[in-house]
């Protein structure tokens, strides 16, 4: 008979940001003997997802922080509660400024912006609370990058007619990617400074095109995310223009590259028209049927710059598709989106959409779900691996035993790796990992998608 040990407790007036805690629990639940760990913030949606989980939840406030750990012996529960506390020092210690903690820290957005010299608030809070703690920091007069997802597009809306209002940009929500003057925001890659200058309604789109870059030399200025519901009808291009004509004002940006995902058309006219009117040269990759892709864009960024094209880095093995279905397993919703269009067949499913991150870690962070659907899927199969700050430490490490056991049952495995050398993960460490395990790898999206076509249309 199997036996358990559970801890839970409510920890009042503590708060951490969103990410954070996701990444906590991630250590916490990788400790041996670990099989449930949940370090959240504690809203209904948590408290729910921890008494789902079996666990005796108290009564606690979306201001309390819970704590949910089952391990297989007592012994290792007290091993991940210690982790735990570690891991709780190490936030405070990054959380001080000049070695000095202040007696008494700002509890509101505004009051940190009067007390701070600031120009940009990140938000990463639950998708409900995102919206008064976004207005908040629109009011004072600060920018303000939303990681949070699942806000209402309404709310979007008003976000971003206000900070027009206010002379401010809103990045996002659910902006993954930002780079602000060599800072970088979310998931963000090691890159190269440089002069050019990106626009996102996308955030893995805006690491894929600024990654390449940075493999022929290239560097950025400012990536500026927009959120992936930006150039729909409903919020239509309002952080687009804005961003567009703050990169056109900056004197250490001499080329703008501009990423969507598909577009809502008459949104893209209007940005269209507003990229005429600009003294900045604009390179375009609104995905859809028909326009370019990501690396096409890189490339006609490069020859905007006059640097040469390289080829870009891959690694094969010999595989043979035992049938032609084509599973895309993605991470990155751009990224699947263009895989889709260029492959032409095949199911694809984002994994970083709304509907699966609800309550739970980004697959970029916690590739569990994904490694799920990898376990289950035959054929070809196609999966994206995303590298850089925020994302998983050691992604390579997790996938190649489910690589493994896919090519085992007779599948063919192609992986879009994207990040660049001077990433904490390491491009080529990971790739020589991916390929050990088995599976084709190419740091151009759009060369796996065409390759994972060409497996496919070998098995007809």
């Amino acid at each position: 008979m199997t036996t358990s040990t559970d801890l839970v407790e409510v920890r009042t007036g503590l708060y951490h940001d969103s990410v954070s805690l996701m990444r906590i629990s991630q250590a916490l639940g990788s400790r041996p003997g670990v099989t449930v760990a949940v370090v959240a913030m504690a809203t209904e949606l948590n408290l729910d997802l921890a008494r789902d989980a079996g666990f005796a939840v108290p009564d606690a406030g979306p201001t309390d922080l819970l704590v949910a750990i089952r391990a297989g012996s007592e012994a290792a529960v007290k091993d991940a509660a210690e982790e735990l506390e570690r891991q709780f020092s190490l936030l405070a210690k990054g959380g001080q400024a000049g070695g000095e903690r202040a007696e008494s820290p700002p509890r509101t957005t505004r009051a940190a912006a009067r007390a701070w010299d600031a120009s940009l608030a990140l938000v990463s809070v639950p998708g409900e609370h995102a919206f008064a703690e976004a207005m908040d920091a629109v009011e004072a007069g600060l920018s303000v990058m939303i990681f949070s997802d699942n806000v209402p597009v309404e709310q979007e809306v008003l976000l971003k007619e206000r900070a027009r209002e206010r002379g401010v940009l809103v990045m996002g929500p659910d902006c993954g990617t930002a780079v602000v003057g060599g800072a970088g925001l979310g998931f963000a890659n090691v890159l190269r400074p440089g002069p050019v200058g990106v626009v996102a309604a996308s955030g893995t789109g805006a690491q894929q095109v600024t990654c390449l870059l940075d493999h022929a030399g290239a560097g950025v200025s400012h990536v500026l995310g927009v959120g992936g519901r930006d150039l729909s009808a409903a919020v239509g291009g309002a952080s687009t223009l804005t961003a567009l004509a703050a990169l056109d004002a900056d004197p250490a940006t001499e080329l703008i590259v501009l990423i969507s995902k598909p577009p809502a058309p008459e949104v893209a006219e209007v940005v269209r028209r507003a990229v005429e009117e600009l003294s900045t040269p604009v390179v375009t990759a609104l995905l859809g049927p028909g326009q370019d892709d990501l690396t096409t864009a890189a490339e006609k960024a490069l020859r905007a710059l006059g640097l040469p094209v390289p080829q870009w880095p891959c690694w094969t093995v010999p595989q043979r598709a035992p049938s032609a279905e084509l599973s895309g397993l993605y991470a990155g919703g751009t990224l699947c989106a263009e895989a889709a269009i260029i492959a032409g067949t095949g199911a694809f499913t984002d994994f970083g959409d709304d509907e699966y991150t609800l309550g739970r870690a980004h697959p970029m962070i916690d590739p569990t779900v994904r490694l799920e659907a990898l376990g289950r899927a035959s054929g070809v199969i196609l999966l994206d691996v995303v590298l850089g700050h925020a994302a998983d430490p050691d992604p390579s490490a997790r996938l190649a035993p489910a690589i493994r056991e896919a090519r085992e049952r007779g599948a063919a495995v192609v992986v879009a790796l994207v990040g660049t050398e001077s990433d904490p993960q390491g491009l080529r460490r990971q790739a020589e990992v991916l390929v050990a395990a088995g599976a084709s790898v190419f740091t151009s999206n759009a060369a796996a998608a065409g390759h994972a076509a060409s497996l496919v249309r070998s098995a007809l």
